[in-house]
Formats: C-alpha cells, structure tokens, sequence
C-alpha cells in the first residue's frame, strides 16, 4: 500500500535564530545599562532587572515565573533570564547558573542522604531538573535560557542563549567533592554541582564565542534638582498624613510589624 500523501503543516518558527539577537538588540540593551548605571546609586542589574529589560528588548512578556524557566514569554517561545558576574565578561568561556532548589527528601522522600550512593542522589536531583523541564516544554514551542554575564561596573557585558537542556541521567557520573557537595560529570567534564545544605543545584555551561559582547561608557550621574524640574515636581505630591490613632486597631488582614 502506498503512503498517504499529507498536507504539509508549517511549523512555528522562534521570533529570531538562537543566539542571533535582533539588529537592533545592542544598542538597546546599552540603553538600558546605561540608564540604570545614571539612575542607580550603585551599579548593579539583578535577575528581575535582566528579565524585565530582555522582554522589552524583543517586545515580549515579561511574566516572573515560580519555577525560573519562562521569565519571558513571545509568542510560543518562553526564556529563562539569569545573570552571572565576571571580571571580563567578553572574554568568559564557561558560567555556574543557579538553577533551582532539588529537595530529594521533598521530592523522593529521602532524608538520610549521605547513606545513599551518591550516583542514586544525583539521579534524583538530575530528574527533578529534567521534569521541571519537561513540564515547561509542554506549554511551548521552544524553551530557551538567555544569560547575562556582568562585570562588576557594568561597563562590559555579554549575552548568549541556548535551548534549555534535559539531561540524560545514565550519561553523568556523581562524586561527593572535599565541600561535601556533590559534583555531577559528562565525560569527565564537571556539569552539575548540588549543595545537600539548602539543595541549590549548578549547572556549568559553556559561552559561545558567537557570545554578543558590549561595551559601555559611564555616564554621568544626574544632579537631584534636574531630574525633580523634569518631573515637573511641585509641593503637592507631599501630603503629610495625621498621626495614628491607637485607639483604632489594625485592619483586618494587615501584618503586624514586631
């Protein structure tokens, strides 16, 4: 019998190639350090910061997730947002990512950890990572991690995405290190790092030299009294409240402060 002729369905296609930012996405995402650097008493750019200013940068959603792994969303591509420190960010070829916290005694009901053998931990903390996952790439089309990779300044900065990972758990070989924390390896190359105290979970991936590396100039800080005139502040943005009644208890549902 012959094979049935189909109709040929199109697939989704992710907004842009993976780690081939937007033309425009360089200049944009100066703009944005630069405004924090002039805006900020101390430079810094958090998780939440990374998150919010990568989804305005390609015009997606920013929607901050339980889980960390589509912070940001557009269309049927999500993206996990984490950044890293580096004294040299361009010149970085490998980060440690803070991945989550895998609880094999939440998860899998094991309590007395160190009496199990470390490649059966491992397995376990490797399939919490791999369900999260799983669950996640269900929802979407396409699954991606966007890393920024910081100096301590933020005059330089780099940028890499990857398709987010799951690992194949007969693949990694687990060894208790001289912290008494636990390193997962693939062929020999450390990958995987679980801390049993509180079970942060690492995962060490590699920069691409395709990475996308700026630059920055530092930009003066704006004297107090400009920005207040560009606001066009007056005296009635402050209203002095009265002084508390203590008569009147708290509103129900308040938290009470010790």
């Amino acid at each position: 019998m012959k094979s049935p002729k189909l109709r040929t369905v199109e697939k989704y296609h992710p907004p842009y190639p993976l780690n081939q930012f937007p033309q425009n996405f360089a200049l944009a995402l100066g703009r944005e350090i630069v405004y924090l650097l002039a805006t900020r008493p101390t430079a810094r750019v958090e998780g939440q910061d990374w998150e919010e200013i990568f989804s305005r940068i390609i015009n997606g959603r920013w929607k901050p997730s339980n889980v960390g792994l589509d912070d940001v969303l557009l269309e049927q591509t999500a993206w996990a947002a984490k950044t890293v420190k580096a004294s040299t960010p361009s010149r970085a070829k490998k980060v440690r990512l803070i991945s989550g916290r895998n609880s094999p005694d939440f998860s899998f009901g094991q309590d007395n950890i160190r009496s199990q053998a470390p490649k059966a931990i491992g397995d376990m903390v490797l399939s919490i990572w791999n369900s999260r996952v799983t669950s996640i790439r269900a929802k979407y089309e396409h699954l991606r991690s966007v890393i920024l990779v910081k100096s301590e300044d933020l005059l330089e900065v780099a940028v890499f995405e990857f398709d987010t990972p799951t690992f194949q758990i007969n693949t990694v070989e687990w060894a208790w290190n001289t912290r008494g924390n636990l390193e997962g390896s693939i062929d020999k190359i450390h990958r995987f790092t679980w801390q049993p105290h509180g079970s942060q979970f690492t995962i060490i991936e590699e920069i691409p030299a395709n990475r996308l590396a700026i630059r920055l100039k530092q930009p003066p800080k704006p004297d107090m009294d400009v920005i207040i005139e560009a606001v066009s502040f007056n005296d009635t943005w402050v209203t002095v409240l009265p002084k508390r009644d203590d008569g009147i208890g708290n509103e129900e549902g308040e938290d009470l402060a010790e």
